[in-house]
């Protein structure tokens, strides 16, 4: 448990010892303050970005938060809780190798205790960097991270299922190569099955991120904890099911102009001490 007031530094080498400790732990995605002082609240013990949420929030499609806006979103989560915070910072914003440890230096300086790099190429012909280019981009920025002058846990992510590259055997090697250049943790969103999952943690030495709560996938902390994996984050999910809620309550005032959906409202006084302490 972090101590209140603790430096970035000591919440950093909080966050490394979570991914050290026997237990599996869940790593909540906040959108805003609110909701990250709400996840605090309930016990979580570390936090993360989710860009989807943060952009949906910010009335922009996916994908289009700039680092700027980004990074600026990743500050206040970090001065909202005294919980470590993991940022996704995509593709680290950078084409070159240079911005890539740029995007690294400038997401250290707001306090968090960690991000990510994927392999997802946004401006290039094909989705997903050719192999060789993508663990380039991801020594840049372990390179990055070791010149540092606090701790920042590395996570690299590959990220073909997302984009309709169900590839296993890729998705392993990508990691293994990711775990060779000196990433901290590994992340491959998107398998859902037992044996997919088994086979990506066993096929490495280092922590694994699995994402929760995908369509079709029904598996609870403790089949994931059994099957090896560290860590488990829910993405875009809780923001998700917020907005949904909101727009179905919106659209029965619409089309039937009746308002039931507000018996399933929080009360006042519920979220009132979620924000007292």
């Amino acid at each position: 448990m972090t101590p209140p007031n603790a430096s970035h530094a000591d919440i950093a080498k909080t966050f490394q010892a979570l991914h050290t400790a026997p237990d599996t732990f869940v790593i909540a995605n906040p959108w805003d303050v609110g909701s990250a002082r709400m996840l605090a609240h309930l016990g979580f013990k570390a936090l993360a970005t989710t860009s989807a949420g943060f952009d949906f929030a910010s009335g922009r499609p996916e994908g289009t938060s700039s680092r700027d806006q980004v990074l600026a979103h990743c500050r206040e989560l970090v001065e909202a809780t005294d919980l470590p915070v993991n940022a996704d910072l995509e593709s680290c914003y950078a084409e070159s190798i240079d911005d890539i440890g740029e995007t690294i230096r400038l997401a250290a300086e707001t306090g968090l205790a960690g991000g990510s790099i994927e392999d997802v190429n946004v401006n290039g012909d094909a989705p997903i960097y050719e192999f060789d280019e993508a663990v380039e981009r991801v020594m840049a920025a372990v390179e990055a991270v070791r010149g540092l002058d606090r701790p920042f846990v590395l996570t690299a992510r590959a990220e073909n299922y997302l984009h309709k590259r169900p590839d296993l055997a890729d998705t392993i090697k990508r990691l293994q190569a990711f775990q060779e250049a000196g990433a901290d943790v590994l992340y491959a969103p998107g398998p859902k099955t037992v044996d997919d999952i088994r086979s990506i943690v066993t096929s490495l030495d280092r922590p694994v991120n699995v994402i929760a709560g995908l369509p079709g996938m029904n598996l609870s902390v403790t089949d994931l904890a059994d099957l090896g994996v560290k860590r488990i984050s829910i993405g875009s999910n809780l923001f998700r099911v917020a907005f949904g809620a909101a727009l179905r309550g919106a659209q029965e005032i619409i089309d039937h102009g009746t308002f039931d959906y507000a018996a399933d409202a929080a009360s006042f006084g519920e979220i009132s001490r979620l924000f007292e302490d």
